[in-house]
């Protein structure tokens, strides 16, 4: 019988313990691939459903075999240079950029010298000053998926079973635009009676003022009925609040991904998004929803009535949005195509090689 160090193929390091993105797509994707191959979490705060080991288990596996360190963060990323440079650890360096921002100079020197580099989008992949695999975030469409019965699913929820209802949900901060959504439905609901907005997540005490400011703006509208301000849910209770939506919105002024996109659209929920991240590589304009510029509360009130006063377009979106997902987006596909990296580092050949005059390039 193979040593269980055998077993383990790929390391990919969580050194981060409080809940992040980052952490919560690890713990999406490991479970998955480990499957499929030998591939292991390691690092603090990972829920226990993730195959993982210690990190001092990790620094010391036996040096008997080639395996893939995938880092997500610059710290993982010196971390795993100073495991195969001091203590002579046989590693292929992955790194996995997310950011859509011009790197610092000391991000610059680590990330070239990973042996490769994944991008999570073509946008990102264009900050970056080498050739990268773009692979797209996916979600699991299991979990998320259209719900037959939308009045009974708002009834469960306490929320009005009748009327048009749009969703807005993710951190509440300037970032993330929920000021211009709360100005639209402003706007957008004193022409719609029945209509009601969700505004749905969580301001840390630094946004704290920015969330008070939102309510009462709110409160002086007269609207404090049908724009509801709703606490923060668990993952697993996310596909709920998508499910008895008509229409969500990504306002975000910026964003580094986005899932909640995905995750709308799986649920059979038409999206309007801005023109940032990668929301422009998940949204298929006109298709399963409209995008518009970040920060401009006119467009977005446009957008958004151009589609509730039009049911038959709106349905329409709905089914393109679910099959846009299960054709483009599932979770399966994002850890398959990851694995086939790991693959090719594991046998020695340059993903770099194999992208050829089709790599993305800073």
């Amino acid at each position: 019988m193979k040593p269980a160090s055998a077993r383990i193929a790929v390391l990919a390091p969580n050194l981060k313990r409080r809940l992040s993105g980052v952490t919560a797509t690890i713990a999406r994707l490991v479970p998955l691939q480990s499957r499929g191959m030998g591939v292991f979490a390691t690092g603090p705060g990972l829920p226990d459903h993730v195959p993982h080991i210690p990190l001092a288990r990790a620094a010391l596996l036996p040096n008997d075999r080639t395996r893939v360190w995938h880092a997500r963060r610059n710290t993982e990323m010196l971390l795993g240079l100073v495991l195969r440079h001091v203590l002579r650890r046989r590693l292929r360096l992955l790194f996995t950029s997310a950011s859509q921002r011009v790197h610092t100079g000391y991000s610059r020197w680590l990330i070239a010298r990973m042996d490769h580099v994944i991008a999570t989008s073509g946008k990102t992949a264009g900050y970056l000053q080498r050739p990268a695999t773009v692979i797209l975030h996916g979600i699991d469409a299991t979990a998320f998926t259209p719900v037959a019965d939308k009045a009974a699913a708002r009834k469960a929820l306490g929320l009005p079973r009748d009327g048009q209802l749009i969703g807005c949900y993710g951190r509440i901060r300037r970032q993330k635009g929920t000021d211009v959504f709360v100005d639209a439905m402003i706007d957008l609901l004193r022409d719609r009676p029945g209509a009601h907005a969700l505004v749905m997540g969580r301001a840390t005490e630094s946004h704290a003022d920015f969330l008070a400011g939102l309510k009462a703006r709110v409160a002086q509208a007269g609207l404090q009925e049908r724009i509801l301000f709703c606490p923060e849910v668990t993952v697993d209770r996310m596909a709920q609040w998508y499910q008895v939506l008509d229409l969500f919105i990504a306002p975000q002024r910026w964003e580094g991904f986005g899932l909640t996109p995905i995750e709308a659209m799986s649920c059979g929920v038409p999206v309007i998004a801005t023109r940032v991240g990668a929301f422009e590589e998940l949204v298929v304009e006109g298709e399963t929803g409209r995008l518009v510029p970040a920060g401009e509360v006119a467009a977005m009130r446009q957008a958004a009535t151009g589609l509730l006063d039009d049911p038959a377009r709106l349905s329409e979106m709905a089914a393109n949005a679910r099959a846009h997902v299960l054709a483009h987006f599932r979770l399966e596909r994002e850890a398959e195509e990851i694995m086939q990296v790991y693959r090719m580092l594991l046998a020695g050949d340059s993903p770099e090689a194999a992208l050829g005059n089709d790599a993305e390039t800073g």
